[in-house]
């Protein structure tokens, strides 16, 4: 039978069979009521407390109780979490200032220290109707703010820039200008990102999620609608060879490439206050090609490879600032491609948006304006297909802070159709709100519709501006670029022989090692080896960071003793011990031929079994059958 049980964590219905006692009723309901012991409970007849059941042994049938009966029941106070006043306090307090002491503690990017210092005040030149002298200003003349509607209306900024989106929200408190200084004491942090899941500590006496849910912890409808800033504002390649270089893979080989674009965050001066990323290189990872897409491995081995990446990066003084894909396919006529994404179609299909929701949580940006320390994210995505023209564009996009709450909460799903995405079904573990979009029917009037089973995704994009420098300053600007990793699929690998290749030929001029060490490729496939120390990989990255110093940093590269060694090593191995695929790694038919005649050779006589040797520059014990040290790739002899 279900004997039900009211108490301050709700209703509870407890299955009991007819011979069980009344303590066999109380240790099923400790663990409901978050009870130390079965003891700890009072059970009573009425809502009041006035008729208490005390005799646990016996029979609950005995007792007068039957299928569908309600008791009463409640912690005893002797067994509640004792609590006291000072302690309640200080509990409080310290709730009320951890949210602003971990906002003050964020460390924020460079650009948005650099912004803060700026009032932000966009300066209007003297009107017609100005009456006043040339010291004087008016309504007329008067600076604007940078998110003032008319400016950004007049001059097509569909989203503003962050800070001037934090300049707005901090109008309302009467802050404005610099705002650089201290957070005001006692000043409630205007910033959160919004939460579309179930809040896990409830203040509420119920049961934890998904045993129990209240009005409290419970999230509210979600009306998805065009989000009025961008963290980013455009994106700039430092030069046409970034975008070329991975061009190169799909016209060699007709399949599709991704790659995480490597560089930094700068002011924009092309909208108030904005901020730009500007994209040196582009890493590729490990991925299978195919002419309709690519896949890429979400998980253990792609977080190793952007770690060896951004040490790379971080050498240089950059970072992982986006990703970028490509969508090209060949049209009929020569030299053109399909124009596959526009507004009959899509823009980003639903599969693309999820990755970038993925990858925007990942890297969060830090504001201490934030309750939580962060808000939003500065990663980016560009996509690169085909425009009307038949030629090929580049188009920028984020997705909003909403669709990182939905998928922070496992609310959507990709769909089949590409610009539509799906809003999950509840289980008993997922709780999905009612989720709402409005559109233009029609009749031009505003209708708010229903969500489920799938919207448009462009409820959930940002769109930004692209572009190339006039007159491009790249980090990186090797003439002779070194093997892109991952490219096995079109015979360029990356190995020993080739890095001896370009090191080695260039020692004997400081300018012409500090042009061959520009190079993101070569400096991710040099660290990831290990031969180098700190002190070696501090100063190559300054090499390449200071330009107009690379070649005095490079003759202190050249003096240290890791270097060096590095040097010897490649020096003293051979080619064909270096490539061990010989023509693929080497690119020449000679040392393919080479590696043939030996493989045949030792093919026709039996292998000779040796004894173990230790290699005597790095004392690495190497099989009997090897010529040079598997560690250093240094000969034996």
């Amino acid at each position: 039978m279900i004997i039900r049980v009211r108490s301050p964590e709700g209703m509870h219905r407890v299955e009991v069979g007819l011979n069980d006692t009344l303590r066999i009723l109380l240790e099923k309901l400790a663990p409901l009521m978050r009870a130390p012991t079965a003891d700890a409970i009072v059970l009573t007849r009425d809502a009041r407390g006035q008729e208490i059941l005390a005799e646990f042994e016996c029979s609950l049938v005995s007792l007068g109780l039957k299928h569908g009966d309600m008791v009463f029941a409640n912690v005893a106070a002797s067994a509640r979490p004792s609590a006291e006043p000072n302690e309640s306090n200080n509990t409080a307090v310290g709730t009320t200032q951890a949210p602003r002491e971990s906002a003050m503690r964020v460390q924020q990017d460079a650009v948005d220290c650099e912004l803060e210092h700026e009032s932000g005040l966009i300066p209007r030149p003297r009107d017609t109707m100005c009456t006043h002298g040339a010291r004087a200003m008016c309504e007329y003349c008067l600076p604007i703010e940078p998110y003032d509607a008319a400016y950004l209306e007049e001059h097509n900024i569909k989203h503003m820039s962050f800070q001037a989106y934090l300049r707005k929200v901090l109008s309302d408190h009467k802050i404005r200008g610099d705002i650089s200084g201290a957070v005001p004491a006692n000043f409630a942090l205007p910033l959160e990102e919004p939460e579309y899941g179930v809040r896990p500590k409830c203040p509420g006496a119920h049961a934890p999620w998904p045993a129990g849910i209240c009005s409290k912890c419970q999230p509210s409808a979600v009306t998805l609608q065009r989000q009025p800033f961008r963290m980013v504002d455009n994106v700039e390649f430092a030069s046409r060879s970034v975008v070329d270089t991975l061009l190169e893979f799909w016209r060699v080989s007709r399949c599709q490439r991704f790659g995480l674009m490597y560089g930094r965050y700068e002011v924009s001066r092309d909208v108030p206050l904005g901020v730009k990323a500007v994209v040196e290189a582009v890493y590729e990872p490990s991925q299978g090609c195919e002419e309709d897409g690519v896949r890429v491995n979400v998980g253990p081995e792609l977080d190793a490879e952007i770690a060896r990446a951004d040490a790379a990066a971080a050498a240089c003084g950059m970072q992982l600032v986006g990703m970028v894909f490509t969508d090209l396919t060949p049209a009929a006529e020569p030299g053109k491609v399909l124009y596959r994404r526009h507004a009959d179609s899509y823009f980003m299909t639903s599969l693309e948006c999820r990755l970038a929701a993925y990858m925007q949580e990942q890297r969060p940006s830090a504001c201490r304006w934030a309750r939580a320390g962060r808000f939003g994210s500065k990663f980016v995505t560009c996509c690169v297909s085909g425009n009307a023209d038949g030629g090929i564009d580049i188009t920028a996009w984020q997705v909003s802070n909403s669709a990182q709450a939905m998928h922070r909460a496992d609310l959507v799903v990709p769909s089949s159709v590409p610009s539509k995405m799906c809003v999950q079904e509840a289980t008993a573990t997922r709780y999905v709100p009612d989720v709402f979009y409005r559109y233009i029917n029609e009749y031009k009037l505003s209708v708010t519709a229903n969500a489920k089973p799938a919207f448009p995704i462009e409820y959930l994009l940002v769109t930004l501006t692209h572009g190339f420098p006039l007159e491009p300053h790249p980090a990186f600007r090797a003439t002779e670029p070194f093997a892109v990793e991952n490219r096995q699929h079109v015979h360029n690998v990356q190995t020993l022989g080739a890095l001896k290749r370009h090191i080695v030929g260039a020692l004997d001029s400081s300018e012409r090692l500090a042009l061959v060490l520009a190079d993101f490729h070569l400096l991710v496939y040099m660290f990831g080896l290990d031969l180098l120390g700190a002190e070696e990989v501090a100063m190559i990255g300054r090499v390449v960071s200071e330009p107009m110093e690379a070649a005095q940093r490079a003759e202190e590269l050249m003096a240290m003793s890791g270097w060096q060694t590095l040097v010897l090593m490649l020096r003293e191995a051979a080619d064909s011990e270096l490539d061990p695929h010989g023509s693929v790694a080497a690119g020449s038919s000679a040392a393919g031929s080479s590696a043939a005649g030996s493989s045949a050779t030792s093919s026709s006589a039996p292998a000779a079994v040796s004894e173990p040797w230790a290699c005597r520059h790095c004392t690495f014990v190497n099989e009997g059958s090897a010529t040079s040290c598997e560690m250093c790739a240094l000969p034996q002899d």
